[in-house]
């Protein structure tokens, strides 16, 4: 083999080195979603991150827990309930089958996954270290006699899979109904998710 021809080989195995690499890069990427990219799948809905929660408490009131806790990769979610874009507590207000129908409802649970995305979001940085959600707790503050959970919760459920896609918006869920809520909300979220390393 000629010298020229040693050098093409060698030239042929580093590009198609390079181009290996560049592909699983490729596979790698897709499976993360940057928050830009959640952005722009909630604006085809014409939906939209909202400004991140602040439990609304009065001064001589402290609550001694995280709305998130980061434990290693771990992302532990405390309970969100419905707000406006401002971030700021908003209605319906209470119980699904009286004063809340079901499509009300289902739009509180909607608003509440947005909510927790924006707490996420505001905790870890880029949604693109979100590697999957794992869990949601699902809670509906129902007259009795209401047992349709499953319904309040599933377009939620769906608008995580909608920004994420399956692979990370995939989770397992509960939704169970209660005596009563903070605020008197119609619906209530915790979750769990597993983070990338960062």
């Amino acid at each position: 083999m000629s010298r020229t021809e040693a050098e093409k080989r060698k030239l042929i195995v580093a590009q198609s080195a390079t181009t290996s690499e560049e592909v699983h890069h490729q596979v790698a990427a897709a499976d993360r979603v940057s928050s830009q990219e959640v952005s722009k799948r909630l604006a085809v809905r014409g939906l939209s991150l909202p400004e991140p929660w602040r439990i609304p408490i009065s001064p001589d009131v402290k609550i001694p827990a995280q709305l998130v806790r980061v434990v290693g990769s771990r992302v532990f979610i405390s309970g969100h309930v419905p707000i406006s874009k401002d971030g700021q507590l908003t209605g319906p207000y209470g119980k699904i089958g009286d004063t809340v129908g079901l499509p009300s409802a289902q739009d509180a649970a909607v608003r509440t996954v947005l909510s927790m995305v924006a707490s996420v979001e505001r905790t870890v940085g880029d949604l693109d270290r979100v590697k999957a959600w794992c869990r949601l707790h699902c809670m509906a503050n129902a007259v009795p006699g209401f047992f349709d959970f499953p319904a309040v919760f599933n377009p939620a459920s769906q608008l995580l899979l909608d920004m994420f896609g399956e692979d990370i918006g995939y989770h397992a869920r509960v939704a169970v109904g209660v005596a009563g809520l903070p605020w008197d909300v119609p619906v209530e979220i915790a979750a769990e998710l597993e983070l990338h390393p960062e």
